[in-house]
């Protein structure tokens, strides 16, 4: 209970309100066996419970994603986590900006509340323990001492699986509008931006430079999730590990600029990605990120092999 109820404030601020995490992330896909195949490769622990599929990290107990079947592949919701005295106010802060409430969706037990987007994008806030990091995550940075080989065979090398999700990537058709409109409902506050292209959001009780990234497009979507590993070498191993299970088409190995993480993504069955990374920017709760608007062509990646042309395709919104 006390993860729940008995946090420190975030800073100073009398009026600071905010979530703390994103709790999960909820896709619709037309056929939740390609669904259970792919993340179970990618390395994370998928069990069906019911009508949909949970996706967990092994050794922890968290739900951080959730795949239902539906006509074509979209985004069904998204869901934030918060402390339960902020629960009423948050509710209370959304109602006076005039975004009205709606049932839960069907399927999908809530202790809060929901709402749209100003996209028509379901969005749940309900009461959880905090599952953003509180502190940095640490990654690893081994070399063999002399007369010792650093890398197993290919054959024993260990399978690789992911810590946590650190954040998803969503499409949007204004990011300036998405900013504006997750600050005043959720709290969550602005790290980076390249123009109007992309922007990078993160909560005010310490998380990632990113739990919530957004990308302008033709339509709303899910670009991509994002799972945090110990290592580049892990990043290195689930890519190759990915490839020789038919996964053959992603981006990297490489390193970003904004959010400075490590990275490479993996191509799912519905032209979205999922993201192998680490290293990943922390801001904590008692600190202001020096939010800046970049130039992108000098903001995307800071090394990394050519973007593909199909990681920028929106397939939610017809594009490809």
């Amino acid at each position: 209970m006390t993860a729940i109820r008995g946090y420190v404030a975030p800073n100073t601020e009398s009026d600071a309100l905010g979530v703390h995490s994103l709790d999960q992330f909820v896709l619709a896909v037309p056929d939740a066996n390609d669904a259970e195949e792919f993340y179970g490769n990618f390395g994370l622990d998928v069990a069906r419970e019911g009508n949909t599929l949970a996706i967990k990290t092994f050794g922890h107990h968290h739900r951080w994603g959730s795949v239902v079947e539906g006509k074509r592949k979209a985004l069904h919701h998204l869901s934030f986590g918060c402390y339960a005295d902020d629960l009423p106010r948050l509710r209370a802060r959304i109602e006076s900006a005039g975004v009205k409430l709606i049932d839960p969706l069907p399927g999908f037990d809530s202790n809060g509340f929901w709402f749209r987007n100003h996209e028509n994008v379901p969005i749940e806030v309900k009461v959880g323990p905090k599952v953003s990091p509180d502190r940095k995550t640490d990654s690893q940075w081994i070399s063999s001492p002399p007369g010792v080989a650093g890398a197993t065979i290919r054959q024993k090398s260990p399978r690789v699986q992911p810590r946590r999700l650190s954040h998803v990537l969503l499409f949007t058709t204004d990011v300036d509008a998405s900013i504006k409109f997750y600050e005043r409902t959720l709290g969550l506050r602005l790290s980076d931006r390249a123009s109007d292209l992309v922007a990078f959001m993160h909560g005010i009780h310490g998380s990632d430079h990113h739990m919530l990234a957004l990308v302008k497009s033709s339509a709303p979507g899910f670009h991509h999730c994002s799972w945090d590993v110990a290592s580049i070498n892990d990043i290195g191993l689930g890519a190759m590990t990915m490839h020789d299970k038919g996964y053959t088409k992603g981006w990297g190995l490489g390193r970003h600029v904004l959010g400075s993480n490590y990275f490479h993504y993996v191509r799912d069955p519905w032209g979205s990605f999922a993201e192998y990374a680490c290293d990943i920017d922390y801001i904590p709760k008692d600190e202001r990120w020096p939010a800046a608007d970049h130039k992108p062509e000098d903001s995307f990646y800071l090394w990394g092999p050519d973007v593909p042309p199909e990681f920028t395709i929106n397939y939610e919104g017809g594009e490809g």
